[in-house]
């Protein structure tokens, strides 16, 4: 017989034959009324009143087998169902499953066939309640994120009828060596099957590339090696997919068939580095935790994935870290057909004992049984961040971890184990990458993250057990696995019948400082009187989003100048509920900057730095420049760079190899009086050819240099009376300075301003003992607190460190109102990176809605527009008035940055005012 000639023994449907069962489903969550639910959504995507919902449901169906199955095995399969399972057909119990991410089936009896039939499903979603649950209570079952965006129960993947033959293939491994062309492909059947097992593997272009036929007697698995000619490798930019058909045969009748995907590519970690298909690679990731708009856990549709798929490419993403979740299968798919690195996670569990702990290697086990043909798939992860785990007390969990690194690597050596993907205080013991995760703000935090990456570039010893049990090789790449920044999303793009999404209600449960709810963060941006500093509530929203944008070029070009570092994973790729830091928001709108992005996510990058990114007027700005090449070598190329638009020069740059770094001569540029009071705008472009190979840009605040204060000042203090003699300002005495400067008031300042003295206090400066600008008196803690717990003036003072204004996970929105005199500061209202030098450590607080829009000139706030307060602001005592800074005026010397010298000067002509 030869494969030209074989026929189907069911020629209508071929062998096997599929009936959907997705669609509406009786259903009843134990303690509450019988309802409809449409299958698949976990049953919180459904009601309302379900959203926190644990406990024990029932879905039910009537369905008819259809006549022309008589005879033939008939299953039903469940795509996923969380968490625990029963099954049964009239009353007949099939069977049961724990476990909440992957695939089962149960046969149906035949006797059950024969007309309509009652399908009910019972599925337990455990609490954390272990008497209420004592089998699988949820902090000892894999739950991913469920912890922090809520359980979710039911049937949430697709469910169907299949009829088959009772001889089928079960499972379909396949194992395809890029090198030699060999395929092997693994094949277990369901019983043991006496006939012929026929192979063929077909290109991407349907045609039969290898195939053989194999005699089987009584078998219940087979492998059979095939080899390739000529063949075309996976790639990023060629996903070359091949078909493995499997088909079991008696005689010339075709009794079962299944075809599973595949591709030929290689993944390694060695030297320090990544190399896909033997040529290196540079990781630009993104952290995707794979929920949806109205299904949450399931996706809506294919186009859906194909969309989401496509915006990534787009953005410059070359993989996907799916997190902490076993996605639908359909997500793969799409990855392989795509061209997307995808490295996926075991969910994490809460609590470690011997059950979870084997509920863990389950289900990895049965990762690696639905989804080890997909070639996209790269990177396997055990544990995140020590969620689960206790690896900083437990030698016996660090022990069972290394184990488990070890099972994977022999269950699946084509693929690379990361064992704990690390953050502070955690760390690896035996790992395949050195990963880690950091959150820093920008402009906020750019010094810190700068210093953070420089260090982590260094291989340091810190991101791998101190205990004496790490096995580290030394040449694991060195991958910043996790960081990222928030942009806001417009709120009109997320409605959902014209109203607010469902989650706009949550976020509470996770901050108890507030700035991760989303609901009503348009009245409070007019209530803080923010109109009244940006242009309208969309113009704020996109503000949010460039800021987001420069944010995260700051970090990655930080990154990129560190040759040993060859990878990383923003968080995230989309919003998920109230955490706004996607590239797109939950509905997979893009973000503003959508179209710019890949020019700094990409291989070739260009590296513009400077100590300082504002400058005076004829001032020499010099730029340091970097090109950092990623996966792809550079030839010899020409860098040209303009500034606004019109030429200003170029240079030749050297031919580079991949993953290297060059650093170039730097770049000096002045700007003349026609630029002050704007931000100039550096755009660098590489060429070689005539080919464009990379370009970014640079944003550089131009100041007018100051003139000669005519306001006078005075201060007790000799370190800023020094500071303002520096500056130009006239020193005299306080009775008849027009500005009195201090660091903390005291009672002898505060009468002064009863009886019209003018004064200045720099809270940057000197300690504050009471915790407000005061250096004499503790705040009185009035119960309803506000600007009545203080004394005089009013103003509460914060250390920013240890709070929610840090940044470094909720994003802060810092601000300066370009209003009066402040108008002179380029750029804005969103300060950027010219104010990295006067970043300030301290907020104050202490100032009502109604004060944003007179007294407060300058604040941040943290997240959804929560927790606003002043870093510039006044108060009036008496016939007098306090202007209090929390910027840091006086970090450098007098008039070296002109951010901080034109503030200073805003500041005291605030203060001398009215």
């Amino acid at each position: 017989m030869t494969i030209a000639t074989r026929r189907f023994a069911e020629t209508h449907s071929g062998p096997r034959a599929r009936l959907s069962l997705d669609g509406a489903w009786d259903f009843q969550l134990e303690g509450h009324k019988p309802t409809t639910v449409v299958v698949p959504a976990p049953w919180q995507a459904h009601f309302p009143d379900l959203r926190a919902a644990a406990g024990v449901a029932t879905y039910s169906r009537q369905l008819t087998v259809p006549q022309e199955w008589q005879g033939r095995q008939v299953i039903v399969h469940f795509g996923a169902v969380n968490y625990f399972a029963e099954v049964s057909v009239n009353g007949r119990r099939l069977g049961s499953h724990e476990g909440g991410y992957l695939p089962f089936e149960f046969v149906i009896p035949a006797d059950l066939l024969d007309g309509e039939m009652r399908l009910d499903v019972r599925v337990t979603l455990p609490s954390a309640d272990g008497q209420a649950f004592p089998d699988f209570p949820f902090d000892e079952i894999p739950h991913g994120k469920q912890s922090w965006y809520g359980m979710l129960g039911g049937i949430w993947q697709s469910v169907w009828l299949e009829c088959r033959s009772e001889a089928h293939i079960a499972h379909h491994g396949i194992r395809a060596d890029l090198v030699t062309g060999e395929v092997t492909v693994c094949v277990e059947l369901a019983a043991a099957f006496t006939g012929s097992l026929n192979i063929r593997l077909l290109d991407r272009n349907g045609a039969v590339a290898a195939s053989t036929e194999l005699a089987v007697k009584e078998a219940t698995h087979a492998s059979v090696a095939l080899k390739v000619a000529k063949v075309e490798a996976w790639s990023l930019d060629e996903p070359a997919l091949y078909q493995a058909v499997a088909e079991l045969c008696k005689g010339d009748v075709v009794i079962d068939a299944d075809t599973q995907n595949f591709g030929f590519r290689t993944f390694e970690a060695r030297d320090g580095k990544f190399f896909l298909n033997g040529q290196p690679f540079y990781m630009r990731g993104a952290l995707d935790q794979d929920y949806y708009p109205e299904g949450i856990y399931t996706p809506p549709s294919l186009e859906f994935l194909e969309d989401q798929a496509r915006k990534s490419k787009e953005l410059g993403l070359n993989l996907l870290r799916c997190h902490i979740k076993v996605p639908d299968p359909r997500y793969y798919d799409v990855a392989d057909r795509f061209g997307l690195l995808v490295w996926t996670e075991i969910p994490n569990i809460q609590t470690f004992t011997e059950k979870s702990a084997q509920r863990l290697l389950d289900t990895m086990e049965g990762i690696l049984r639905r989804d080890g043909n997909h070639p996209s798939i790269v990177i396997w992860t055990i544990i995140n961040e020590d969620w689960g785990t206790r690896l900083v007390e437990s030698a016996d969990q660090r022990s069972w971890l290394e184990n488990a690194y070890h099972w994977l690597k022999k269950k699946d050596p084509t693929r690379l184990v990361v064992d704990n993907s690390a953050c502070i205080p955690n760390f690896h013991v035996v790992s395949d990458i050195d990963d880690y995760h950091y959150y820093a703000s920008v402009p906020e935090m750019a010094h810190e993250w700068a210093d953070w990456v420089s260090s982590f570039a260094k291989r340091p010893d810190w991101s791998y057990s101190p205990n004496g049990d790490a096995k580290r090789r030394g040449d694991e790449p060195l991958v910043v696995s996790e960081f990222g920044v928030w942009g806001l999303p417009h709120p009109e793009k997320l409605l959902q019948d014209g109203k607010e999404p469902f989650w706009f209600i949550n976020g509470l449960e996770w901050d108890s400082e507030g700035a991760t709810y989303p609901h009503g963060v348009e009245q409070r941006f007019r209530t803080f009187q923010f109109d009244k500093v940006f242009p309208s509530f969309g113009s704020f929203i996109e503000d949010t989003q460039w800021h987001q944008f420069n944010a995260l070029k700051f970090e990655i070009e930080e990154m990129r100048r560190h040759a040993s570092i060859q990878g990383y994973v923003i968080t995230e790729l989309t919003d998920l509920h109230w955490e706004a830091n996607g590239l797109m928001d939950m509905e997979r709108n893009t973000r503003a900057y959508h179209n710019r992005f890949h020019e700094i996510n990409t291989d070739v990058v260009i590296v513009p730095r400077m100590q300082r990114y504002a400058v005076w007027t004829g001032e020499t700005a010099s730029i340091e420049l970097e090109i950092s090449t990623g996966g792809k070598a550079l030839p010899a190329a020409e860098l040209s760079w303009s500034v606004d638009g019109a030429a200003a020069g170029k240079m030749s740059v050297q031919a580079l190899d991949a993953t290297s770094v060059c650093r170039l001569p730097a770049l000096d540029l002045s700007f003349g009086e026609d630029k002050a009071g704007n931000q100039a705008s550096v755009q660098f472009t590489l060429t070689a050819g005539g080919k464009e190979l990379a370009r970014n840009s640079l944003d550089i605040s131009v100041y007018a240099r100051r003139s000669k204060p005519v306001l006078s000042v005075s201060s007790v203090e000799p370190e800023i009376a020094q500071y303002l003699t520096s500056l130009g300002y006239e020193v005299v005495n306080a009775d008849t300075a027009h500005v009195r400067v201090v660091s903390t008031l005291s009672q002898a300042d505060i009468d002064a301003m009863e009886h019209g003295a003018h004064c200045v206090s720099l809270a940057d400066v000197s300690p504050l003992p009471f915790g407000n600008l005061r250096n004499d008196q503790p705040n009185w803690n009035y119960p309803t607190g506000g600007d009545r717990g203080q004394p005089m003036p009013q103003m509460r003072v914060s250390e920013r460190n240890g709070t929610i204004w840090k940044g470094n996970w909720v994003t802060g929105f810092s601000w300066v109102k370009r209003a009066g005199v402040f108008e002179r500061l380029p750029g804005g209202p969103l300060t950027d990176l010219s104010f990295i030098g006067v970043n300030p450590n301290r907020v104050i607080t202490g100032f009502r809605p109604i004060h944003f829009d007179g007294l407060v000139h300058a604040g941040t706030m943290a997240g959804w527009i929560h927790k606003p307060c002043a870093t510039i602001a006044e108060r009036r005592i008496g016939s007098g008035r306090i202007v209090a800074t929390t910027f840091g005026l006086m970090r450098e010397p007098a008039g070296a940055d002109p951010v901080a010298a034109t503030l200073f000067d805003c500041i005291i002509e605030t203060a001398a005012a009215g």
